[in-house]
């Protein structure tokens, strides 16, 4: 990586961080999706009677290792490793959306977009250094909700149950594999569409229909129609993979001095 790409990736990320309004939709989403939820959702499953008809049926979605046992050990157990990690697909697009339709469009809306042309670096070392900048971001926004979220579900897991609920390897196929694949697929459309659109809005189309399948698969936790494994987020990840070189060298490729400057 050479000098400007570096320049252009702090600049970026420091542009976001100077954003009240931007920073402070990177920090709410999160905490809602990571802190915020899963806080009420244990709160409520925990002082629901144990002879609760809807309690007993979502539990009884579980494999047939977690039958009995304590009940709110299981409920937090579900929740950590079955329902989280697809809140864990959200946060990475949610938090690549709001970086990277920023990318050129805030350089039309800034009039800096003829000064970044100028700079030491071909075109496509422009295209891929505000890929990386948003990339970044949305990694270190994920690894931190991350953490936040599994200090607080143990904490509340240890007031409630007296033990901790430990991550499965789920959460390791989730955090360097799919999530990082969905994140560069997500930023690489809306950086590519952020060259030709004229306002935040139209950027951030490009990938909202990523949201609908991750949503599909959030809902299907809650009826049991289908529970995240980890060998479908092993596929899962390995295609998103393999799309995401995909399409960021066919951006790379087809990006051109006209797109940005229609």
């Amino acid at each position: 990586m050479t000098q400007p790409m570096t320049a252009i990736i702090k600049k970026d990320i420091q542009s976001i961080t100077a954003n009240r309004r931007m920073f402070s939709t990177l920090l709410i989403v999160p905490i809602m999706l990571s802190v915020f939820i899963p806080t009420v959702f244990i709160l409520v499953f925990h002082f629901v009677p144990q002879e609760s008809n809807d309690l007993e049926q979502l539990l009884r979605l579980l494999p047939a290792a977690f039958e009995g046992g304590d009940l709110s050990r299981n409920v937090i157990y579900l929740l950590l490793n079955f329902i989280l990690p697809v809140f864990f697909l959200i946060i990475p697009i949610m938090a690549a959306t709001v970086m990277s339709a920023t990318s050129f469009v805030g350089e039309k809306e800034k009039k800096t977009l003829e000064t970044l042309l100028y700079c030491p670096l071909s075109l496509k070392q422009i295209f891929r250094s505000k890929v990386l900048a948003s990339f970044l971001l949305s990694m270190l926004v994920s690894g931190i909700s991350f953490v936040v979220m599994l200090a607080v579900l143990e904490t509340e897991a240890m007031l409630i149950t007296g033990g901790f609920v430990l991550p499965d390897v789920k959460w390791a196929l989730i955090l360097l594999l799919v999530s990082p694949a969905i994140s560069l697929i997500a930023i690489t459309l809306i950086v590519r569409g952020s060259a030709k659109s004229q306002s935040m809005e139209d950027a951030q189309q490009h990938a909202l229909f990523l949201l609908l399948p991750v949503l599909g698969l959030l809902i299907s936790q809650f009826t049991g129609v289908l529970f995240v494994s980890a060998f479908l987020l092993l596929g899962l990840g390995l295609v998103c993979a393999l799309l995401a070189a995909w399409l960021l060298q066919r951006s790379v490729k087809g990006f051109r001095y006209e797109t940005l400057l229609k």
